[in-house]
This record gives C-alpha cells, structure tokens and sequence, in this order.
C-alpha cells in the first residue's frame, strides 16, 4: 500500500468513525491543512452517511432483504423433488445434522404440496405460493445454498453479518458504509420485524458491530409511531426542540473535540438530528392514504392473514422510492410455530406462513416492475437455513433444520429471471451440483450495488475487515445478466 493510499483511507477511516461533528470538521480541516490526508477535499466525506458513488457499474441502487426466519423447507416450496412422492414415512440412509444432532437415516416426509410448473421458464413451484408462482420468470432460484451452521443464533448471523459469531457489521450496514444514503431525513438501513416479536439474537442481526452506531438499522413500524420515541415531547414546539438540538449539539461538540474515536457520541450527536428531520419524513413514509384502493387491495392490506407483511412489503417499497438503501423484512419472530421453524406440524406451520406472505410478496416484485423500479431495486428471499427431507421425531411431520443445502431466491436489480442455480439430491437432503456458500450470496449483492465485496473494507483491530472475509470471492455469476 503506498503512503498516499494509506493517508487517504485513514482519512475516510476517521471521518466516518467520528461522525458529523464540528469537532471531526475542524480536526479534518487542520490535518488537511497540513498535507496529511493528500490533495482532495477533506470536508468531502465528513457525513458518515453523505451518497457515495460506487466504485463500479451499479445495477442496483437499493436492496430489500425478504427474511423467512426459521428455516423454511426447501423441498416444500421451490425445490421439486418428485422421487420423495410415495416414500412417506419409509426409513431411509441419509446423513443429516439439525437441532436433534447427527443422524446416518430417517423416516421420510413427503411434500405435503402439489407441485405444478409456472411460466415460460416452467419453473416448479408447489402450492403454497400460488401467487409468487406467477412471477418466476423475474427469479432465479439457488437451490444449492448451504450454511455453516445448523443452529438459528450463529446461521441468522452468519447470514447477516458473514460471521457465525456477534460483533460484526450487519450486511445493511456495510452497505451504507460503502455507499451512503440518498434521503438525508431516513434511516439508510431499515429493519421490520414480525408481530410475534423478533428473531433470535434480536437486533445483533441489524448492529454496526464495530462499525460506528451510525451504521447501524433502524426499526420501523407500518403502524402507528414509525419509530419508538420519535415524537416531539407535549407542549414543545418546533422551533423550541431547535434550539434545545443546537444548544446540546454544542455541548456534545465541543466535548467530542479532544475525544475523536468517540464514535458512540459522534453517532449520537448524528442521531439526534436523523431524528429531528424524521418526525416529519417518517409519518409520510408510512402514510398508506397515498395509495390506492387497488395498490392497497393488491398487497393485501386490510385484511388477514396478509396485512401485516403486506404493509410491510409495501412500506419497502415506498422507503425505496425515498432513497432508502437496505430494508430488511421478517416474517417470523419469537420461537417454533411464530417463525418458519417446523419442528412440529409441518402443515399448519407453512400454511400458517406461506398465507401470511405470498400474495405481498408477488405483489412487491409486480408493483415494482410496473413502476420501473424492479431494475433497480434487489429483491432477496431466504431464510438462515432450509429443512431436511426426513421427520425430526418419531412420528409427525416436522422437519429438523438443514444447512447442507436449501433454496434462496433473488430478483431485479441486475439479475436474470428465470432460471436456476444448483441441485440438491433425489432426497433434498445437501448440494451436489454448485454448491453455494452465504459469503457468495453476499458478494453477489455488494457486486449488483456496484461495490467491490474483495475491496469493501473497514480497518479494525489490525486488520482490514471485509464482509465476506478474507479469502477472494466470486459472485453467482450465473445468476448476474
């Protein structure tokens, strides 16, 4: 690394990790003054969240993350295995490792739903998403995604955040980190959670990690208050919560000055004024009365079991339209039969979900396409891991969890329709044709936002950290058009 490269990412290193403070500013400005940080414009970069171009072409300029928390099964929904039909309940030789540990065979269940072939591709789709069924043609399907873990904490990070373990940036944050944001009055990185409460590990899924909080995702609901705490206190006007800002502003600045790896404070001293410039264009992000009746019905608004992931997915849509960079919407919360997560009663529990999102979701990749936004808005379906062909107990038809091998899908924003990537075996049960690592999904994303995902980099503990690690990967080329 030459000197010159190294003084100009220790500045873009300071600046973001200290913030928009007045503090940052003056500092910038004397090492500027004093050649430090090279020929360009130190004052350039000094908003962490400031738009950013990216470093190579960019198909896409926003990314909706469809997060089916718990597991769903693969072989029940996209992945057609017609050689498990009429195998029920039949013991047979397969190596699996789930929640119940390692097993060497299993007592098969088969799909519980008809499959059928859909669009020009003819793509087969099982029952349970009639809806989406009709939109395969902008899909492509990854049958052979695998994890590297079976258990829900470590995969949902893993998928997350690219690490099994806490502590790492989520992939909305790096993300912003790389590109910024648009809409100066939102969060760049919006989260949403299920009625039934949140995923597993809770918001370590959505954390900066060691990036500053400023990276950080930002939770939002459909209903009500967008964000908790974000209206003015009672009897304060406006122009009062001004100067109260600008008067603590000051005091948080000037304490900021000689401390200038305080990130926690510099990332407040921003958060504070997100929020002010929110509790105006927060409530209109959220306001439905902008919308049709027809777009409304569409997403099934209104009325159950579609309405709250149907408000949801149309919310995406209306924070994409605002500039919004990285959403991220859960289906699924708390624990078993609330989330994907079938241990039990197969049927009841992907019923009970697939209802709830299916038609939102066909509705969120139409109304993107018909407003021209799909070519650049990157849709991302999965869960942390799929299922196994083969029942979890003795008897019933719940499935363990399965992370050799399991289905994801992406759409828009630069990815080809159509087609898909990968097998699994007769059974479902692993990859065995292009298997597909999280960490390749990651770089696929980064590539279609126009980031290099082997040169996105954060400096940390004597290492340049990278969302996808440390080893070179390559994108699913495949799947890119």
């Amino acid at each position: 690394m030459t000197m010159r490269n190294f003084c100009n990412r220790t500045r873009r290193q300071f600046l973001w990790e200290t913030g928009a403070g007045f503090g940052a500013t003056a500092l910038a400005g004397m090492l500027a003054g004093d050649g430090f940080f090279g020929s360009s414009a130190a004052a350039a970069e000094v908003n962490p969240l400031a738009p950013r171009s990216p470093a190579g072409a960019a198909k896409a300029k926003s990314v909706i993350f469809l997060f089916m928390y718990g597991g769903p099964s693969h072989i029940d929904t996209f992945d057609y295995k017609p050689n498990l039909v009429g195998m029920d309940n039949k013991t047979v030789a397969v190596k699996t490792f789930g929640r119940g540990g390692k097993k060497n065979e299993g007592r098969i269940v088969e799909p519980r739903w008809n499959f059928k072939q859909y669009g020009q591709s003819g793509k087969w789709v099982s029952s349970l998403f009639p809806n989406l069924a009709e939109c395969v043609d902008d899909i492509a399907f990854l049958h052979s995604m695998t994890a590297d873990s079976p258990i829900h904490g470590s995969a949902m990070l893993m998928m997350n955040s690219g690490k099994l373990i806490s502590g790492s940036p989520a992939m909305g944050s790096w993300v912003n980190y790389g590109l910024g944001t648009v809409n100066q009055n939102l969060p760049g990185f919006v989260v949403m959670l299920d009625p039934s409460g949140g995923p597993i590990s809770g918001a370590k899924n959505w954390s900066s990690g060691y990036m500053p909080a400023t990276f950080q995702g930002a939770t939002f609901k459909h209903e009500g208050a967008p964000v908790l705490n974000l209206s003015r206190p009672h009897g304060t006007t406006r122009e009062q919560q001004r100067d109260m800002l600008d008067t603590l502003g000051a005091i948080n600045r000037r304490h900021l000055e000689p401390r200038a790896d305080n990130t926690d404070l510099a990332a407040r001293i921003a958060s504070y004024e997100l929020a002010y410039k929110m509790q105006v264009s927060a409530p209109e992000a959220v306001d439905f009365a902008q919308e049709s009746p027809t777009t409304l019905d569409m997403y099934g608004v209104g009325r159950e079991p579609t309405h709250h992931f149907g408000s949801q997915c149309l919310l995406a849509r209306r924070l994409v339209e605002r500039g919004v960079r990285f959403i991220q919407v859960y289906s699924g919360g708390n624990h078993i039969d609330h989330n994907w997560d079938a241990h039990g009663d197969l049927e009841f529990n992907h019923n009970k979900h697939a209802g709830e999102t299916d038609q939102p979701i066909a509705a969120l990749l139409r109304d993107l396409k018909q407003r021209g936004m799909l070519e650049e808005t990157l849709v991302v379906w999965g869960g942390e891991f799929g299922r196994q062909p083969t029942a979890e107990y003795a008897k019933g038809t719940g499935r363990d969890h399965n992370s050799y091998g399991f289905t994801m899908w992406m759409a828009g924003g630069g990815i080809k329709g159509g087609v898909s990537v990968g097998q699994t075996d007769e059974l479902g049960s692993r990859a065995v044709e292009r298997p597909i690592a999280v960490k390749e999904l990651h770089a696929t994303v980064l590539q279609q936002l126009g980031l290099d995902p082997n040169h996105l980099s954060y400096f940390y503990n004597g290492l340049d950290q990278k969302l996808v690690g440390v080893e070179p990967v390559k994108p699913i080329h495949e799947i890119i058009a």
